[in-house]
């Protein structure tokens, strides 16, 4: 019993051991650790490709021999084997994603793929979650480093193609553009790309054409069907690469490849032709013309060694070289140099379970065996931070994980091949030189350039890229149903059902384009009143219709919905106001002077005169006489010199200099106010209380405008003219009326209007109202189309064409009358010479004068202390102390002095010096010698 006992606890003992052992393992499974602290024997690397696909036949050999090459390396991953770990997803969305959760199920560290974007999108979140680093050759652009951080593209995203096409289509001048495209992930994201890039460039997609993964050749042919029937001729397609080589043979069954037509493809057509060299003939003659972008491969000595060992692999088959080839191999030697990194530095290949997929006990899908690695992040930094340099070239990653100095090389596919006519890339854009080989990466408006294309139709000539829609719809041209002028445009019973000035200038134009423009005109309005031209403006930018023909003023809100042709008539906003004729009077010959420049010619003539007889006065005789006989002369010499018949003559310098000066003036003044009078006798004068922009703006009156004129808003916002002022008038009887009655009868003080119009109204009104002021706001009528249309451009050519042959003035002069006023002067303004055009001319001859007066008053006040002074030594006796020689005279002895003749002055300095002299030498000789001792 007690051996029983014994036993018993002996087992229960080793039961409970066991137990404990189990709970042990239990407790360490989360932490499995391969290898330890050393470097493993092995690795293990995960691919997600569809082999049965072009790009899977292409990579899947590039991706065996990068495994190869790096294990046969004992400089990388030393003592380290890669086990490659390969799943095929079968070209199937659901099929791939399991397949891609079986691959995460054997602990890879690493994975590369898939190609399919819907795959990368679940995949993506499968290893955010695992933290297993995913290098992938999806080009899908949605798929960001923001939403999937464990995301690395290894190729170039869509993002970069969908703008080098942009920059493309802006090269060639196109507008408008239809896609074709893939309707999934792949196709709809990047179309949505092409969308945002091409309105940069003001262009944009018309149609965007959407074609079932493995489309039929049914369903080809339905859209391209559709597509013919559109404006656009310019295509931009992005496909799979499988089957999608239908398409352009459905094109060329219709005549789509054929002249006129332009065929943009994105990487996928020359991921196809580069697979599949040799490449057929036939398949080639399809193609002719066609442009394609393809990821740019830089030459170098390691690319072409590659290259020429393609054949000699035993993993190719009978498959060629591709970009995607040479992305793939790189990724694995990207992979290894990390991996190598990672373990130099202490890294461990440690798994654990993901405690929210422990979670699901319940479920048959057996989700925990998917296991997080520990040591992602780290993979993930090493990746992030490599500068790797391998057959694609550099790889480097930005901030957003994409690779750097994204470049695609633009090809022409022309005869048996491709041939490359530029490169693109984000930095220099378009150029026919590699970006690798560019001095500069700054967009430069002179390096924008590519090599001529061959086009659909074995032509050089660039397709103009759209024609009219072959669907039999014409062309909606709204026309206004004008009220008012209607030589300009107006209801018609003839065939067209309009007619004027605008209309046979848009069907000149029209006439002139290289092909034809099927159109028909709506009328615009009720008839009983002029249209609002901005609602036409309007309800074109709203695709209501496709153009508006008429007398449409282009003004700057306009432009920015619509796009005008050439102006094909320069008007502006023009001021007519009531005139009154004024005869001439019996005072007329006061006018051509202001009141204040007769005043100061005036003063002048006299000033002139005093001046030239003062300074005359002392030399000439006939400046002398009795005080009136002086006033006289003053007087008379002033006068006289306005008819330039003065008999006095002047002797004095500085007399001359100044009679010089004055006679000029008098020159000038005399010429002026002939040639004033003359006008005022001659010319009919016309005034009113308008004088221009400014004086109207001042008045307070109210302001006629034309009944739907965009004068309305420009005078009320431009200009702070109160709306109440503005008078809505209906047709060109109300204008007459309105100005008959003027402000002050219910009527208005002038009118606003465009030249165009005021013109025609001016010559039917016998000349009773004129233009006030010039011109403003100076503008043109054109004819306005839907943004971006090209027909806008043409018409622009054809306007200016018209214009240098003369058919424009021609047609103008049939409509619109040149009768003008012939008494009408271009301005009524006050035309009477002021002081303002002739202040400069008085201030000349201000100045001479007082010059001429200061020079004068200086010789007199010489003259006169030296006079002076000699009368002083006379005065001196012997006996008397000496007075000082210089002594204060009164003012009437200076003016007595000055008065006296100039001659007269000097006989008598003279005989002084000579009696002073004498006297001198009398004392020496009767006295002691000035200089003997005393």
């Amino acid at each position: 019993m007690v051996g029983t006992l014994g036993s018993t606890l002996e087992g229960r003992v080793a039961m409970r051991m066991k137990a404990v052992l189990i709970l042990v393992i239990c407790l360490l499974e989360p932490a499995i650790v391969m290898g330890g602290g050393s470097r493993p024997k092995s690795v293990n690397i995960g691919a997600l490709l569809t082999l049965n696909s072009i790009i899977g036949r292409a990579v899947k050999p590039a991706i065996e021999a990068a495994i190869s090459d790096i294990n046969a390396d004992s400089s990388v991953l030393p003592g380290t084997r890669l086990n490659l770990l390969l799943q095929d997803t079968n070209c199937s969305g659901f099929l791939g994603t399991i397949d891609a959760l079986q691959l995460m199920e054997k602990d890879v560290v690493l994975a590369i793929g898939p190609q399919s974007s819907g795959i990368a999108h679940v995949i993506s979140d499968v290893v955010n979650e695992l933290h297993v680093p995913l290098l992938s050759l999806a080009t899908d652009p949605t798929l960001t480093a923001l939403q999937y951080p464990y995301f690395l593209r290894v190729t170039q995203s869509c993002y970069f193609q969908m703008y080098a096409i942009a920059d493309l289509i802006d090269h060639y001048g196109w507008k408008d553009v239809i896609a074709i495209f893939v309707d999934d992930d792949y196709g709809r994201n990047a179309i949505s790309v092409l969308g945002d890039a091409l309105a940069q460039k003001r262009a944009k997609i018309s149609y965007k054409a959407a074609l079932s993964p493995g489309a039929s050749v049914s369903e080809m042919t339905d859209l391209l069907v559709q597509v013919n029937l559109m404006e656009s001729r310019v295509y931009v397609v992005h496909l799979n690469p499988d089957s999608s080589l239908a398409l352009f043979s459905v094109a060329k069954t219709m005549a789509m490849m054929t002249q006129g037509y332009v065929w943009v493809t994105t990487d996928w057509l020359p991921s196809v032709l580069d697979a599949s060299e040799p490449m057929d003939h036939d398949m080639m003659n399809l193609l002719e013309g066609v442009l394609a972008l393809r990821h740019h491969i830089p030459s170098s000595g390691r690319k072409k060694a590659f290259v020429s060992r393609w054949k000699n692999l035993k993993y190719t088959g009978n498959w060629s070289i591709n970009s995607y080839t040479f992305y793939a191999y790189d990724s694995v030697w990207l992979a290894a140099h990390a991996l190598d990194s990672f373990f130099h530095n202490g890294g461990n290949l440690t798994f654990s379970t993901d405690p929210r997929l422990s979670m699901l006990k319940g479920s048959r899908l057996n989700l925990t065996s998917l296991r997080i690695f520990q040591g992602g992040e780290e993979l993930l930094n090493l990746l992030l931070a490599s500068n790797y340099t391998g057959l694609a070239g550099q790889y480097q990653f930005d901030s957003q994980k994409n690779l750097v100095h994204p470049t695609l090389d633009i090809l022409n596919i022309v005869g048996t091949g491709s041939r490359r006519i530029g490169f693109w890339s984000n930095s220099s854009g378009l150029s026919v030189v590699a970006p690798e080989n560019l001095k500069s990466h700054n967009r430069t408006f002179s390096e924008q350039k590519l090599y001529s294309v061959i086009w659909p139709g074995q032509t050089k000539k660039q397709p103009r890229g759209w024609v009219f829609p072959n669907n039999g719809r014409e062309l909606r041209i709204a026309v206004p149903n004008r009220v008012s002028f209607q030589d300009f445009v107006s209801k018609s019973k003839d065939p067209l059902g309009v007619q004027g000035y605008c209309i046979d200038v848009f069907e000149a134009a029209i006439s002139l384009l290289p092909y034809a423009v099927p159109h028909a005109y709506v009328l615009y309005g009720n008839g009983k009143r002029n249209p609002t031209y901005n609602n036409i403006v309007y309800d074109v930018s709203q695709n209501k219709y496709d153009a508006a023909v008429g007398d449409i003023t282009i003004t700057t809100n306009r432009t920015r919905i619509v796009d005008f042709t050439q102006p094909f008539l320069e008007s502006g906003l023009v001021i007519v106001a009531p005139v009154k004729r004024t005869t001439s009077t019996a005072w007329a010959f006061m006018k051509p002077f202001t009141l204040e420049m007769w005043a100061v010619t005036g003063v002048f003539f006299v000033l002139v005169g005093a001046v030239v007889w003062i300074l005359e006065h002392r030399l000439n005789s006939e400046f002398r006489g009795s005080p009136r006989q002086q006033m006289m002369t003053i007087l008379w010499f002033s006068l006289s010199t306005m008819f330039f018949a003065h008999r006095e003559n002047t002797v004095s310098t500085l007399g001359r200099l100044v009679l010089i000066i004055w006679l000029f003036v008098v020159l000038i003044i005399n010429s002026s106010y002939t040639a004033s009078l003359t006008s005022i006798l001659t010319v009919q004068q016309l005034t009113s209380g308008i004088r221009g922009l400014d004086s109207l703006i001042a008045s307070g009156h109210p302001i006629g405008i034309q009944d739907g004129s965009f004068a309305r808003n420009y005078l009320i916002n431009e200009l702070n003219i109160a709306a109440s002022r503005i008078v809505t008038l209906k047709d060109e009887n109300d204008y007459a009326l309105a100005l008959e009655r003027g402000p002050r009868n219910g009527g208005v003080a002038a009118i606003v209007d465009e030249l165009a119009y005021i013109e025609v109204f001016l010559a039917n009104v016998d000349c009773l109202y004129d233009i006030m002021g010039q011109e403003f706001m100076k503008s043109g009528w054109g004819f306005a189309f839907q943004r971006d249309s090209p027909l806008a451009v043409d018409l622009s050519t054809a306007i200016l064409t018209l214009s240098e042959n003369g058919n424009l003035q021609r047609i103008h002069d049939k409509w619109l009358s040149n009768a003008v006023c012939s008494d009408q002067s271009d301005e009524t303004v006050d035309d009477r010479l002021s002081l303002h055009s002739f202040w400069g001319l008085f201030l000349i001859m201000g100045v001479a004068c007082f010059v001429a007066i200061v020079c004068f008053s200086c010789k007199v006040i010489g003259q006169y202390c030296k006079f002076n002074k000699e009368d002083t030594v006379d005065e001196i006796e012997p006996d008397v102390r000496p007075r000082p020689a210089l002594r204060l005279s009164s003012f009437r002895e200076l003016m007595v002095f000055v008065d006296r003749k100039e001659d007269e002055v000097k006989e008598i300095l003279r005989s002084k010096k000579s009696m002073v002299r004498r006297d001198g030498i009398g004392s020496v000789s009767n006295g002691q010698p000035l200089d003997s001792p005393t």
